[in-house]
């Protein structure tokens, strides 16, 4: 039986655009299933709109509004928000408090995995390899930095995505600039050192146990993959997929990948980010628990390479958030009067 499947998309981050690109191909698989997408937009003035297929905004409803008028015409989201606002589990609550289920990770998951800070740390915790980084709330001293990290370093807000703020820097006056840059999206910033190495992503697919996708990789054309490299060039890097890697490299990734998805305690989707050395000693670099669904996007192609249709994929991900709402509504809410006795 199918569905209306509320695809919920734009938002106020500076990754709108982004989101309502993915939110494009996503409404196209969905029409390949036994479901009916239903387009919300947010807009940047966080006003709420249904929509076709034009995906354009009209007159806007406020967020009152919306829950009296617009949420109750679905029966599961689908966010496709990135970036704060929607992938860092503030979106996520908000649907757990109405009651709707959604597709992707839950609020945990989805906060830890946009804020890079904590997200390395509790990596490390588990033994799992992160390059060493600082985190700072106001702008630090280059020598002092460059002391504990060395050169190459690498400048990101702490929650922040689709490489917005990132900056690759070599000297004292491309550190300042960078610190500048990243202070712009985000009220802390990481700054890491540089992995040489190749980089790969793999997919990974909630369920009992999860499932990680072959793996691909991704050469950029120049030093740092850049916004719009990464969603508005098509010839903005050279893919490889699957990633040119050996049998246990590869079994080593997809093993990584599932560990860090369950550390985190991610369900629904997640795209893990990794380095690899000349010596196959792998990193991750990130988890995206909201990654990219447009038609250059590697966490669909990945999946598709590895036997699953977006259409498929998009369908597993609905069926996961409404597996993940009945169990946490089969859970009692009531305190057990003879637990202590």
């Amino acid at each position: 039986m199918g569905l209306r499947v509320g695809v919920l998309f734009g938002g106020l981050s500076a990754e709108h655009e982004i989101s309502c690109l993915s939110a494009k191909n996503i409404y196209k698989a969905l029409l390949e299933t036994p479901h009916t997408p239903v387009l919300i937009g947010i807009d940047r003035q966080g006003l709420w709109h249904l929509t076709d297929d034009s995906f354009t905004f009209g007159q806007g409803i406020s967020l009152s509004e919306a829950v009296s008028k617009i949420l109750p015409k679905i029966d599961v989201a689908f966010p496709i928000f990135h970036g704060p606002y929607g992938e860092d589990g503030s979106f996520q609550g908000f649907l757990e408090i109405l009651g709707i289920p959604y597709a992707g990770a839950g609020v945990l998951a989805s906060a830890v995995g946009m804020d890079k800070d904590v997200m390395k740390r509790l990596l490390q915790n588990a033994g799992i390899p992160v390059a060493d980084f600082l985190t700072f709330s106001r702008p630090p001293n280059f020598a002092d930095v460059k002391a504990k990290l060395g050169l190459p370093l690498f400048i990101k807000p702490v929650t922040m995505g689709s490489s917005i703020g990132i900056s690759r820097v070599t000297t004292e006056e491309e550190f300042i600039r960078g610190v500048e840059d990243a202070f712009q999206y985000d009220s802390r910033i990481i700054i890491e050192r540089e992995v040489k190495g190749r980089e790969i992503e793999c997919s990974v697919l909630g369920g009992s146990p999860p499932t990680a996708s072959l793996p691909g990789e991704f050469v950029p054309k120049g030093g740092v993959y850049t916004y719009e490299m990464k969603y508005l060039d098509p010839e903005g890097a050279a893919f490889y997929l699957p990633a040119p890697l050996s049998a246990s490299t590869t079994a080593a990734v997809q093993s990584l990948a599932i560990k860090a998805f369950e550390v985190l305690a991610t369900d629904g989707m997640a795209r893990v980010d990794f380095f690899v050395d000349k010596g196959e000693k792998l990193y991750i670099n990130e988890i995206n628990t909201i990654p990219g669904f447009t038609p250059i996007s590697l966490y669909p192609k990945l999946w598709e390479l590895s036997g699953l249709s977006t259409p498929k994929l998009v369908e597993r991900l609905i069926e996961l958030g409404v597996e993940r709402s009945l169990r946490k509504k089969s859970l009692s809410l009531e305190p057990n009067p003879h637990a202590y006795n």
